[in-house]
């Protein structure tokens, strides 16, 4: 019996320097359901090897179980990361592409601004000013086409009007001699 009772003061430590050797963290259900097996084999005089199994399991088990659970939790978070991480990067090359944007309408705006000032100034020899010459003398002979254009369009209808008139009195004459011939 003696050697019993020496087993059983043994295997507590035994069983204790396990689980701290273990490298996951253990939660408070694992710890308590630790403390119960320990306390369990200390308080009862005789040894049980089946109920140190089970206990191991269990513990064994929980340990799994917590291990999974926080790998699941750290895949989960590692996902939500990359998404964020893929959304930043789309919304930073969006920012990067509609500064540069923004940046060429202002470079366009300042050069049109320049033309402006010195189109208004009218400095001789300017290129701006004689485009504006140009465009002036344009705009007046695209003025005199489209009066030409529409005075021929007059013509053109009342041409018409005469071309009809004359079908109608040929179709008269033609049904009068018809009329004579019979």
């Amino acid at each position: 019996m003696s050697s019993i009772l020496s087993y059983n003061k043994e295997q507590p430590r035994i069983k204790k320097s396990l689980s701290d050797s273990s490298t996951t963290s253990s939660t408070p259900t694992t710890r308590s359901l630790r403390h119960e097996g320990l306390s369990g084999l200390r308080t009862s005089g005789k040894t049980d090897v089946s109920h140190d199994t089970s206990t191991n399991h269990a513990e064994s088990y929980f340990l799994r179980r917590e291990n999974r659970l926080s790998a699941k939790k750290k895949a989960e978070e590692e996902i939500a990361n990359n998404e964020y991480k893929k959304m930043y990067e789309k919304a930073l090359a969006t920012n990067q592409r509609l500064k540069s944007k923004l940046e060429t309408s202002k470079q366009e705006l300042a050069m049109i601004q320049d033309q402006l000032q010195r189109a208004q100034k009218g400095k001789p020899g300017d290129c701006s000013s004689n485009m504006l010459e140009a465009e002036k003398k344009e705009s007046c002979s695209l003025k005199k086409r489209i009066t030409e254009m529409e005075e021929q369009l007059k013509v053109k209808a009342e041409l018409k009007m005469e071309n009809q008139r004359l079908k109608d009195e040929n179709g008269a004459l033609i049904r009068v001699i018809t009329k004579l011939s019979k």
